[in-house]
This record gives C-alpha cells, sequence and structure tokens, in this order.
C-alpha cells in the first residue's frame, strides 16, 4: 500500500514538474509573432495592364438613306465584299429619273437650237464678206469712174470732147456713187443681222449652261437613291429588306441605316482601361490579345489609340454627357491593333488584352503582399510615461502615412521605408530602401497588416498542410 502512494505522488511530482516547464516555455514565448519570409531579389518585371472590350474593324461606315422610299433592289449580302464605288441598294425613284429624262430632253432641244443658231451666225459671216468684197469693188469702181469724170470735165472745158461725152462720164460718175451708197447700206444690213444672229447664239448658250446645271442638280438628286460604297470593306450587318420603307436624316433610327461597310485590313482589340491604369499606357506599347471565341491562342498588337473622354462603367456614356454621380468608376477607350488575318475574326467578338505598359531587366523586387504602410507616430520610439503630443501639426504629421516592409533582424521585425516602381503580376519593384539578399516578412496577410515595428517574430517558412477530404 505505501508503495502504491510513493508511485502515486512521484507521478504527480512529474507532472508538476512538466507543467512548469510548459508554463515557463509559454511564458517566454509571450509576444512573439510567427510569421513567413522571402528574401530580396532580382528578377525580369513587367508592369501589365488588363482590359476587357471587342474586336472591331479600324474603320467603319454604317451606310444610310439619304432619300426616302421603298427599297426596290439589294445587291449584296452580309459578309461580302464591296469595292468603293459600288452601288449597294437602290431606292424607288420613278419621279426624280423623270425629272432627269426631261431635263435632259430640254437640255437636247437647247443644243439643237443653238446648233441651228450657229450655221445662222456662219451664214451671216459669209453675207458680211461678200458685202464687204461688193463695196471695195464698187470703190474701185467709184475711184476709175471718177478718174474719168476728171479728164472728161478738163477736156470738155478745153472744148476738145462733145458734151454728150462729157455728161456720159459724169452720168457714169453718179451711177458709181449710188452703187457704192446701196453696197454700203447692203453691208451695214448684214451686220445688224450678223449681230442679230450673234445675240440669238448666245441667249442659246447661256440656256445650255443652265439647263446644264439643272440636269447636273437633277442627277445629283437621282444619286442619292442608290446607296455607295465608300470605301473597300466587308458587309457586317445588313438589317433591311426589299421593299421596306427607309428615311433619311434619322438618327438611332433602324429605318435610316441600310448596311454597315467595315475596313477589315486592320482588326483592332477595342478595350475599356481602369481609370487608376490608364496613365500608365501609352501609344505603341506592345499588347497581348485573347479572343474568347478563339480559345488558346494569342494575337499580338500595339496600342494604337488612346481616348481622351471618361466613360461612366455603368451606363456607357461620357462623363461630361453622364446625368450620375462623378464618384462613380470610370474607364477610358483605348485601341490595339492586331496582327491577325482578317477572315479569322468578325467585328463584335468578345476578347481581352493585356498591355505591357513597363519592363525591367533584372530590377531587385519583392513580393506585393510584402508591402504595407505604417504612420509615421507608430515608427516613432516611445518615452515611457510620455504624455501624447497636443500640436496639431505633430499630430498631423504622426498620421502621414509610410510605405514599407519588415526586415528581419535577429529575432525582431523591423519596419524599413522603400520607393517602388513598377507592379508586376506578383512581384514590385523597389527602388530604395532595400538590398538583394534581405530576408523579409511576407505573410501572411494578416500578419503583415497587424504586425508592429521591432516586434519579436519567429520564422516558419513551412507550407501549410492541406486536410485531404475523402469520400
Amino acid at each position: 500500500m505505501k508503495k502504491k502512494w510513493k508511485i502515486l505522488i512521484l507521478v504527480l511530482l512529474l507532472l508538476l514538474a512538466a507543467g512548469g516547464v510548459f508554463a515557463s516555455i509559454q511564458y517566454s514565448q509571450r509576444g512573439i509573432v510567427t510569421v513567413q519570409t522571402g528574401k530580396v531579389a532580382r528578377q525580369d518585371l513587367s508592369s501589365i495592364v488588363t482590359a476587357s472590350g471587342e474586336v472591331k474593324p479600324r474603320n467603319y461606315i454604317n451606310i444610310g438613306a439619304n432619300a426616302m422610299g421603298p427599297l426596290t433592289a439589294i445587291y449584296v449580302k452580309e459578309g461580302d465584299h464591296v469595292r468603293k464605288g459600288q452601288i449597294l441598294a437602290s431606292v424607288e425613284s420613278i419621279q426624280p429619273q423623270a425629272d432627269v429624262n426631261a431635263q435632259k430632253a430640254a437640255l437636247n432641244s437647247s443644243l439643237a437650237d443653238s446648233a441651228a443658231s450657229e450655221a445662222a451666225v456662219k451664214a451671216a459671216d459669209d453675207f458680211v464678206n461678200a458685202s464687204i468684197a461688193t463695196v471695195d469693188q464698187r470703190k474701185a469702181d467709184l475711184e476709175q469712174k471718177k478718174a474719168d469724170f476728171e479728164r472728161a470735165k478738163g477736156l470738155f472745158e478745153s472744148k476738145l470732147i462733145a458734151r454728150q461725152d462729157y455728161d456720159a462720164k459724169l452720168a457714169a460718175y453718179n451711177s458709181g456713187v449710188g452703187a457704192l451708197a446701196e453696197a454700203e447700206g447692203r453691208l451695214a444690213q448684214a451686220r445688224s443681222q450678223r449681230a442679230q444672229t450673234a445675240a440669238q447664239l448666245g441667249a442659246s448658250q447661256k440656256k445650255i449652261v443652265q439647263q446644264q446645271a439643272v440636269v447636273t442638280r437633277s442627277a445629283d438628286i437621282l444619286k442619292n437613291y442608290d446607296a455607295i460604297a465608300p470605301l473597300n470593306g466587308v458587309v457586317t450587318n445588313l438589317p433591311v429588306r426589299v421593299g421596306e420603307t427607309v428615311v433619311p436624316g434619322l438618327q438611332n433610327s433602324a429605318s435610316s441605316t441600310i448596311m454597315t461597310i467595315a475596313d477589315m485590313s486592320i482588326i483592332t482589340a477595342e478595350v475599356k482601361v481602369d481609370e487608376t491604369d490608364i496613365v500608365n499606357v501609352k501609344l505603341n506599347q506592345p499588347a497581348e490579345v485573347t479572343i474568347d471565341a478563339i480559345p488558346n491562342k494569342v494575337f499580338k498588337g500595339s496600342v494604337i489609340e488612346i481616348g481622351d473622354t471618361a466613360i461612366v462603367r455603368s451606363t456607357g456614356l461620357a462623363a461630361s454627357q453622364s446625368t450620375t454621380s462623378s464618384q462613380e468608376a470610370k474607364d477610358f477607350k483605348v485601341v490595339v491593333a492586331l496582327d491577325i488575318p482578317q477572315d479569322m475574326v468578325r467585328p463584335g467578338l468578345s476578347c481581352t488584352a493585356k498591355i505591357t505598359t513597363a519592363t525591367r531587366a533584372r530590377a531587385l523586387a519583392i513580393p506585393i503582399q510584402a508591402l504595407t504602410v505604417r504612420q509615421k507616430g507608430d515608427l516613432q520610439p516611445k518615452k515611457p510615461g510620455a504624455a501624447p503630443p497636443t500640436d496639431p501639426a505633430i499630430i498631423k504629421a504622426n498620421k502621414e502615412e509610410v510605405q514599407g516592409v519588415f526586415v528581419v533582424q535577429g529575432e525582431k521585425a523591423v519596419f524599413k521605408p522603400v520607393q517602388t516602381g513598377i507592379t508586376g503580376a506578383t512581384d514590385i519593384e523597389v527602388l530604395s530602401g532595400l538590398a538583394e539578399g534581405d530576408q523579409i516578412v511576407t505573410g501572411s496577410y494578416k500578419v503583415i497588416r497587424t504586425l508592429r515595428p521591432d516586434a519579436k517574430i519567429k520564422v516558419d517558412n513551412k507550407a501549410p498542410v492541406i486536410p485531404v477530404q475523402e469520400g
């Protein structure tokens, strides 16, 4: 019996000793935080901006109706390739075609009248020329007859010829004067007739010019009844059918758009980039685009356009046009030109673009989750029993946040301010504050968020054990 009690007392003493040892260990480890660590290392970093959107042609035009009426013909179908200047569809044009025909008939009539006037002017010119020739001949005859008369007059006064001969020369001279006056009268009449005929020709030519302008105007109106391709491209949308009435000039009206022509020579991805990322996006930056309809393929591209207008995410409207709160999330349009065959995609396919905004070779980098912020007041040593500051400037300065990481120094985690550069997928560049090989606290997230400067730590980098569920 005594032996039994001795054994029991010995067991109790051993238990008390073990409990004391355990209690002393727990007491010694009070305030020690278990952390995970990693080392500052160099690696290649790429800053990526990810945005979603859809595939679009670089240039596309909605072919609208320029005249009201029913469609009488559509000469293409969706997917057809068209050439610039090709007639795509026609609207009923009975009245404008009749107007063009009538104006052309009137123009032809005026052209015939003008031709007749030109012939009359030519005939008048011939008559004027003939009259001038006659006047010249009459003047020559008169000069000869005048000379004969002057000679006869001298001989008559000298009593060398008979009065009968003198009177004959005088009669011939007077006849020449009359013939010249008659010829000059006919020349004046020919010239007057020629001027009148030329005036009629001028009026006919003016009328022709006016009627040509009317024909041009009527033909231009008639052209509005045909839909013409403004560029080489592909018909990507054809919402109307033959017989439907189209109406010009109504925005956002289904009946005002006949079809859409897209220039598929340049395929783009039009994506919306978050306002916090748009400042890093620049022209000509490389991008990789994935298209939902074409899995397991990545297409190369580059940024060719960056929008300047913010787009409200909830409405899709420009911020200047939106009536909602300006505090809503906003995006900016970015266009990426793709290196992709045009027959491989269709406009409207959903896509995701990853734009490389910056790269660094062998940059000093740390995991993003290791980066944290602390207030300046928490980083300053506190004197025991010291009263909190009351100066507003000091209070404000103490609340200023400092970016940094916790560096393992012995058994403590010391907060070190750092300056950072570009951000990669999981790591961030360190510009100053750390050296290659420094051991820093990388986890857990809860520990980094609550860890106090100069706190005692215990490093445990064992991978967490994930329990396997049976069944």
